[in-house]
């Protein structure tokens, strides 16, 4: 049994980064948990996310999510353990999904956590296919994208947590699916593991338009979009006459203090294209349609977790800073 008062340590923003973060910008702090009030449980984490829209909450500006606190910890997706409850709704050893991550522990009242089950999907995975980033895929492409089977897609950072998640949904509809990654290492996972019909490592392209141009000849239909930039700019000179494009992310932005320009979104009106951003938050209403259809996916081997797990919360802002330089495949993590 687990005994208050317990020592936690957790991730504080320290700095607001310009440009590229650094390590500079944060620093591991260390808080002493010594009590309970009826109704709270304290959830000790065994895995948290680390992912990209983070870097636009470090910026002290107006946003869909608050910006993080400056001294005080961050937080995003987690799975941890209830190890000591004052709650009648949480029994001790039950595990949860949460939104205290970037810390060891933390003490919930249990209104944002959700019970899951660890002996149907490995915990992992409900930060990954099953969690968010599943989600966002699904969302993505069913809702926003309105996908059809047989579209050709086009899919940038197709090797990354939402990425590949795309792909892979985007095969179960019969899709043709063409995707880009940044080392050779993603095209053959992409090609070989997931089996996507085309990949391509953008890095060894001169011309990312006429790339395009080659692998889809007879234009894009529908465009995930998760890196933004001359990525954008050139999915939109390959589109189709009613194409979709769902903006996810814009990865290649994020650092930059002025944004790549876009030239040619006067396509839009030739093509009569439709490009539309969104934020899974606002589609919690599919969420029990969506944990239904995954779970048959992932159980049947139709959808795969490709994870970058990086141990210790010591090492967490290195995970966070490797996703701005391509360190990872599939989902990045970190274990605890």
């Amino acid at each position: 049994m687990t005994i208050l008062p317990i020592k936690s340590r957790e991730v504080h923003l320290i700095s607001r980064p310009i440009g590229i973060p650094s390590k500079q910008n944060f620093t591991i702090a260390k808080n002493t948990i010594s009590e309970l009030q009826d109704g709270e449980v304290l959830v000790k984490n065994l895995y948290f996310s680390v992912d990209p829209y983070m870097r636009g909450r470090m910026a002290d500006r107006k946003s869909y999510a608050a910006p993080f606190e400056l001294n005080q910890p961050m937080d995003g997706g987690c799975v941890g353990e209830i190890i000591v409850s004052r709650s009648k709704k949480f029994k001790i050893g039950e595990f949860v999904y949460g939104f205290s991550g970037w810390r060891e522990y933390f003490v919930s009242d249990g209104q944002e956590l959700m019970k899951i089950d660890p002996t149907l999907v490995p915990l992992q995975s409900y930060l990954g296919a099953l969690g968010l980033t599943g989600f966002t895929a699904y969302i993505g492409l069913f809702e926003i994208g309105k996908v059809l089977d047989g579209d050709t897609i086009y899919i940038s950072a197709a090797a990354g947590a939402v990425g590949s998640m795309v792909c892979q949904i985007a095969k179960i509809k019969q899709c043709t699916v063409i995707g880009s990654a940044g080392s050779q290492k993603k095209v053959d996972w992409l090609l070989n593991k997931v089996g996507i019909d085309i990949a391509f490592n953008y890095k060894d392209v001169s011309n990312l338009r006429a790339e395009l141009k080659k692998h889809c000849p007879n234009g894009i239909d529908l465009y995930f979009d998760n890196v933004g930039g001359e990525f954008l700019d050139a999915a939109l000179f390959n589109m189709n006459k009613f194409g979709r494009i769902v903006i996810c992310g814009m990865i290649s932005q994020y650092n930059k203090s002025k944004p790549d320009p876009i030239y040619n979104l006067i396509l839009t009106i030739q093509k009569r294209l439709s490009i539309k951003g969104f934020l899974v938050g606002d589609h919690m209403s599919k969420l029990p349609e969506f944990l239904t259809q995954m779970s048959k996916w992932y159980v049947n081997k139709q959808i795969i977790q490709e994870e970058t797990i990086t141990v210790g919360i010591e090492n967490s802002v290195d995970a966070f800073l490797g996703l701005f330089s391509g360190e990872n495949l599939g989902k990045m993590m970190v274990k605890l």
